[in-house]
């Protein structure tokens, strides 16, 4: 029998991903009591299977997504601010050869052959240069520098390229750790006021007496409770749709369509910060990123993906073809025994009928059912957009919301983030004068992800055993406590996949003792209560 809860919510949000967390997060600032469900650990699908870059978006230039690109470009530095421990600026230096192409079906290729027909769907170098003014041009810089050019004949960023390879252009965008990024918007809705819960499941939501009723399971226990709330939103990405036909027990005209975008993790491959953008014969795109100190992150693909609950993975032959693209620039080729990790996520996107994957809009969609209790349906986005989504979500529902505050993230700190841009030295600095004994390494990764909070994490420790019990690559039981009672990790995969990339330094039996001590930790809990 499910279990009441008592009064209504104002909010009630459907999903852990960074729209869901997003929204919570902004919503408990605005003074509206707000809850939010998930069914699995914060960031477990799309939101932390991303290329985990803060970006304008390039190649939607070639799609002429005027406002989207904008919208991000003038999001990057807003969001820098925001949070500088977890987000920082990169420059990405995409090499010039004379047959770079558009891909064939977009809409400035089929502007370029009509007015150019010579040139053959290839995209001689002014033209790429007058995209990169463009991108530079669209919003307001004060952070990040400009475009410039480049002889890779000059420096590092040439010695790993092929040696056909003479110019480049470098621009800016941002790095973001994404699954934190969600994690840290969880929290600070918290803070302000709101309810967490994951591992819950949303088994049926229902319009009743003006209000919705809302039962969630627990998936651990199985224990059913029962909330009603005067406003719902369906954040729940790759399952927006399931959530409509399942959960709400409606038909709607909207669809997801799920794009797959695999990467892979090698060691790394070239010595500088730079990161790469490469551009192929199909006039697709790859990534290759400085990752994790000691590789090199490659994505994306671009595949159609048949539904939500089919698990997404990096095929074999997306990662042949992730490492035939990058071979046709490196100078050093890259063999599938280089791959370290593979990884791939469900894009949910809002089905616009495009022909190809590639060509589907990153752009978000809002769709709001206002008869009787509103029910507000997310449908794509961008993880650099997210913000921006939230507010919007926010403006749309406001007419059955009265008494919200206004808008109020630009800028505000997320937990840990409340220091400069150009802080994070400083920081280091500090931490490691509080505690000698931490490394530079060490000091460094708690501060990348924790910010000003690493001092509180670390508080009092004078000597290494004094973060407890020490389970590799720097992690101590120190810091797995931390993210067990203050950032809703209950699983070593929580804590060394999205929590951290830990992941990619411990050994299995490192990982076993991990799941093993975290299982008695949370008996233990469960024992006190």
């Amino acid at each position: 029998m499910a279990q009441g809860d008592g009064g209504p919510v104002d909010l009630f949000v459907i999903g852990g991903g960074v729209n869901g967390c997003g929204i919570a997060r902004d919503a408990a600032g605005r003074g509206l009591s707000v809850c939010l469900a998930e069914m699995g650990d914060l960031a477990s699908a799309t939101s932390s299977a991303s290329t985990k870059l803060f970006h304008g978006g390039l190649r939607y230039l070639d799609y002429f997504e005027f406002r989207l690109v904008r919208e991000a470009l003038v999001e990057r530095e807003t969001l820098l601010r925001a949070m500088p421990h977890i987000s920082w600026p990169m420059r990405f230096v995409l090499p010039y050869h004379r047959d770079m192409r558009f891909e064939a079906a977009t809409p400035a290729a089929r502007l370029l052959a009509r007015a150019m027909p010579w040139a053959k769907g290839r995209r001689p170098a002014w033209l790429i240069r007058l995209g990169l003014g463009l991108y530079d041009g669209l919003a307001p810089r004060r952070i990040l520098p400009g475009t410039r050019s480049l002889d890779l004949a000059q420096g590092a960023e040439g010695a790993a390229l092929q040696p056909q390879f003479r110019r480049a252009f470098e621009y800016s965008d941002c790095w973001v750790e994404d699954s934190r990024l969600v994690v840290l918007n969880a929290r600070d809705a918290a803070a302000r006021g709101a309810t967490i819960l994951t591992r819950t499941r949303v088994v049926s939501a229902r319009r009743e007496d003006g209000l919705w009723r809302i039962e969630t399971q627990d998936t651990e226990s199985g224990a059913r409770r029962i909330h009603r709330a005067r406003a719902l939103v369906n954040a729940a990405g790759p399952w927006a749709g399931a959530v409509i036909e399942g959960v709400l027990g409606r038909t709607t005209g909207d669809r997801v369509r799920l794009v797959r975008g695999s990467h892979i993790v090698t060691r790394r491959l070239f010595a500088h910060d730079r990161c790469y953008l490469f551009q192929g014969r199909d006039g697709r795109v790859v990534f290759a990123i400085p990752y994790e100190t000691d590789f090199t992150l490659i994505g994306t693909t671009d595949i159609d993906h048949p539904d939500p609950d089919t698990p997404p993975v990096c095929t074999e032959a997306e990662r042949d073809y992730l490492i035939g693209f990058v071979n046709r620039y490196l100078r050093r080729p890259v063999t599938p025994g280089d791959v370290v990790r593979s990884f791939s996520g469900l894009r949910p996107l809002h089905d616009d009928g495009a022909a190809s994957a590639t060509a589907a809009s990153r752009d978000y969609t809002l769709r709001l059912e206002a008869e009787g209790a509103p029910v507000l349906h997310v449908f794509g986005g961008k993880i650099t957009t997210y913000r921006r989504l939230a507010e919007a979500a926010l403006a749309r529902l406001s007419p059955h919301l009265p008494g919200m505050a206004g808008s109020w993230t630009a800028g505000v700190a997320l937990p840990g983030g409340d220091f400069p841009v150009d802080g994070v030295a400083a920081l280091v600095a500090g931490l490691r004068a509080d505690c000698p004994f931490l490394t530079q390494a060490h000091a460094v990764r708690l501060v990348r992800a924790y910010g000003t909070e690493a001092r509180a994490l670390v508080a009092g420790a004078q000597a290494p055993g004094d973060l407890g019990r020490a389970f590799g690559a720097t992690l101590t039981a120190r810091e797995v406590d931390w993210l067990m009672r203050r950032e809703y990790a209950r699983t070593a995969e929580d804590v060394i996949w999205r929590r951290s990339k830990l992941g990619l330094r411990l050994t299995a039996d490192e990982v076993a003792e991990l799941e093993r001590w975290m299982a008695d930790r949370r008996r233990g809990v469960q024992d006190a209560a």
